[in-house]
């Protein structure tokens, strides 16, 4: 660290406190120990500082105070915080959305997922919220065979145990819904963009439409039942709660059908808020879910060997684009759930430090170079100085690693002191 070249003309010789209390802000407190400690007498301060200066004259002066710096001990540091906060999910927080898009360059090579949009992709500050896509355990609805020779991905098989490997237990092969045992060849699912779920999503906080072109063409909705569960069932892949028809428009979660009681093709879905991964059930949502065509056929198309577009009719049914959807315009609602953890950084400022100003107006400069004299008379003897931000630094390089401004500048001299409270959440 360097040393503070000492102004013997700058420094009061009438009062061996006062001269002892300038130097000591200006140099280090082992350099103040071994060149100043012992004196005493107004007549020794001058040698003391020439011998000092002489000990440090081919060191360059440095730019400010070298106790500018102060190492925080234990007691400066508060124990880490830990607050669970939820907000918004959504690119800027925002906590809904009503409009969706997709990319129009999108082909058979995203048969069976497609990523949306907050905005058109030809805005450049668009963002992917989520993707959404059909998962098939035999394949079906993309292109490739069975035996897996010739070309083709089949993608839907592909995807289909993807989640398998990820959310069910070692030995289970496919999906079953709430309320009906049997295992279901597909889905269809939402998996929201790690970057917008940050940890996890919250549960019993989102909310999603979806149209239909049946008889309840107006659409469904659709949210978790969290609220209405006390044990909540962990698996492979964490929490796992049901999803089922309601809404939470008034606040509180209003279940029009329990998940228990969708015994005729299980319940609509399940939620796993941890993976931010939503799984609707397609039996549940082509037949019992009133998104059924008119004319009574599948909405998402099985075909072996065929690009079915599945991922569309998804994306179609949330957007509301679906033909026949009485209202264009769709909603889903959605909160994100994290953990700040909270360290508090104490900068103490006693009555005897930081009274002076880095700052190359605070002091000047004499005709033969020599610094210390101050620019406000005043100050002599009775230094002040204004704190107006806090840097944070490492302890083995000193790079300043964070700055903390206050909100107005705190008076600091020899009569006052300051805590400063940082606050570093992450």
């Amino acid at each position: 660290m360097p040393h503070f070249r000492l102004n013997p003309g700058a420094i009061p010789t009438t009062s061996v406190d006062d001269a002892l209390r300038y130097i000591q802000q200006r140099i280090t407190d082992s350099d103040f120990r071994e060149y100043f400690l012992l004196v005493e007498r107004p007549e020794d301060i001058i040698p003391a500082v020439n011998n000092y200066n002489n000990q440090h004259e081919n060191e360059e002066d440095p730019e400010f105070s070298a106790d500018i710096y102060k190492e925080f001990t234990d007691n400066d540091i508060a124990t880490t915080e830990r607050t669970t906060v939820s907000s918004g999910l959504f690119s800027g927080g925002a906590t809904s959305l009503s409009e969706f898009f997709f990319s129009p360059t999108l082909g058979d090579v995203s048969a069976s997922y497609v990523p949306v949009y907050d905005k058109v992709t030809s805005d450049s500050t668009a963002q992917v919220q989520f993707a959404v896509g059909y998962a098939n355990f035999g394949g079906s609805g993309s292109i490739g065979n069975t035996t897996k020779t010739t070309a083709g991905n089949r993608e839907t098989a592909a995807l289909y145990r993807q989640f398998r490997n990820v959310i069910l237990g070692q030995g289970t092969t496919k999906f079953t819904f709430t309320g009906n045992a049997s295992t279901r060849d597909d889905f269809a699912f939402i998996v929201f963009n790690r970057a917008q779920m940050r940890e996890k999503v919250d549960p019993g906080n989102w909310e999603l439409h979806l149209s239909g072109s049946g008889p309840l063409q107006s659409g469904i909705k659709l949210i978790d039942d969290s609220s209405a569960t006390t044990n909540t069932t962990i698996n492979s892949a964490n929490r796992v709660f049901n999803v089922v028809s309601g809404s939470i428009a008034t606040g509180t979660a209003d279940i029009k059908t329990a998940a228990s009681a969708e015994t005729t093709y299980g319940a609509p879905g399940l939620f796993y808020p941890d993976l931010g991964i939503i799984l609707l059930n397609a039996a549940w949502l082509e037949t019992g879910g009133g998104l059924t065509a008119k004319s009574g056929s599948m909405v998402f198309s099985k075909g072996t060997n065929t690009f079915g577009d599945n991922a569309k009719v998804v994306f179609n049914s949330i957007s509301h684009s679906m033909a026949g959807a009485a209202n264009k315009q769709g909603y889903f609602a959605a909160r994100r759930e994290e953990e700040i953890s909270s360290t508090s950084y104490f900068a103490r400022a006693h009555n005897k430090e930081f009274n002076f100003s880095s700052n190359p107006t605070y002091e000047t400069t004499d005709s033969s170079g020599n610094r210390g004299a101050f620019t406000q008379p005043t100050f002599k003897g009775d230094p002040k100085a204004y704190i107006t931000q806090v840097g944070l630094y490492d302890d083995k390089g000193g790079d300043l690693l964070a700055v903390a401004k206050l909100s107005q500048p705190v008076l600091k001299s020899f009569s006052r002191e300051a805590i400063i409270k940082v606050k570093l959440d992450f």
